[in-house]
């Protein structure tokens, strides 16, 4: 059995005429995805939420969080890494770059804090539902 890669064009163009636009379109978008640094969202309670990222070699002064309307931006800008005298890389596999994650989220969510340590930063949200914006089942009389 072969695997089959939607985003291979040339295998398609036999059964999808017209539609290598759109799979560019899709792959360029997918391509555009950040990948960097990896970050975890969990649930940690009904209604509060955790973003784990794994920021490594940045310090706090290096890391901004910015809340812009719906819009909680996370950007992070890189040092560079300066050698001593003397120094060289044979392999560099440590990541030094720049980065900005941008996450929706609702209007009722606010964000309680954020915390650096141990090359994770933790940005805890909460979910700020009143028990009147609850969904209710009305009894009918």
């Amino acid at each position: 059995m072969t695997n089959f890669n939607v985003f291979d064009f040339h295998k398609l163009d036999p059964f999808a005429i017209g539609f290598n636009k759109m799979l560019e379109d899709l792959q360029n978008s997918v391509d555009k995805i950040p990948s960097y640094p990896p970050y975890n969202i969990k649930q940690v309670k009904d209604n509060k939420y955790l973003i784990e990222m794994a920021v490594a070699g940045f310090a706090k002064s290096d890391i901004e969080i910015t809340l812009d309307g719906n819009k909680l931006m996370v950007s992070g800008a890189a040092k560079e890494q300066e050698l001593e005298e003397g120094e060289t890389f044979f392999h560099k596999g440590i990541a030094n770059r720049n980065f900005k994650h941008t996450f929706k989220i609702a209007d009722k969510v606010e964000i309680e804090n954020a915390e650096l340590a141990n090359g994770m930063l933790k940005i805890w949200l909460e979910n700020m539902v009143k028990a009147q914006d609850a969904i209710k089942k009305i009894s009918i009389k």
